[in-house]
């Protein structure tokens, strides 16, 4: 092969490598979604408050790494969708691990029941559908509507969480007493410390 001949062929490859760089950081932007372990719900990218865009990458970045029952929200609520179920769930942390805000059955402890194995209670990941990632965002009006509603649900559950972890620290015989110590070790957040609507859909 002549010099000529080389350079044009350095020149080719050289194009075709940053022509599929500049698609591949377009799709990585258009990315809605991300898989969390060790059940595949899915984060929400669009949001910036849950996942802020890192300033080496340029990309959005989950606030966290994954969605297990001790996991702690460094914001909350989070929001985690499983396809499947036409809205997502809110999540939020409490002194006895996560919990999860379902507008059909209140709050409860995360994961929901469905992604459990019966038998051993190990994670049973969610089927994702083909192209999950790019899924449309959750509706702005769904989240306006239902986030007041989870958020006070879950500031009014969060004594019943704290009395159960101070009962956990306790010996057995001496469970049950004392709801004020319980309240004064783990305080309720106050409801500012929430996010609102508009820090979630980025407004």
């Amino acid at each position: 092969m002549s010099v000529k001949g080389l350079m044009k062929t350095i020149v080719l490859l050289s194009t075709i490598f940053i022509l599929v760089c500049l698609v591949g950081n377009r799709l990585a932007v258009a990315q809605t979604w991300q898989a969390l372990p060790p059940y595949n719900f899915l984060w929400p990218l669009w949001s910036p408050a849950l996942s802020p865009v890192d300033p080496l990458t340029g990309l959005a970045t989950p606030v966290v790494s994954g969605l297990y029952p001790s996991t702690s929200l460094p914001v909350q609520p989070g929001l985690a969708w499983n396809p499947a179920i036409s809205y997502p769930y809110f999540l939020y942390n409490s002194p006895v691990g996560l919990q999860y805000y379902d507008i059909i059955y209140g709050i409860n402890a995360w994961p929901p029941s469905y992604s459990l194995d019966p038998a051993t209670g190990s994670a049973l990941p969610i089927g994702l559908p083909l192209g999950y990632n790019l899924l449309p965002a959750t509706d702005p009006l769904w989240i306006q509507e239902n986030l007041p509603v989870a958020n006070v649900s879950y500031l009014s559950q969060y004594p019943t969480f704290a009395l159960g972890a101070y009962n956990l620290t306790l010996p057995a015989n001496l469970t049950g007493l004392n709801p004020w110590l319980a309240s004064l070790i783990y305080p309720t957040p106050a409801f500012s410390s929430l996010l609102t609507v508009a820090d979630i859909l980025g407004y």
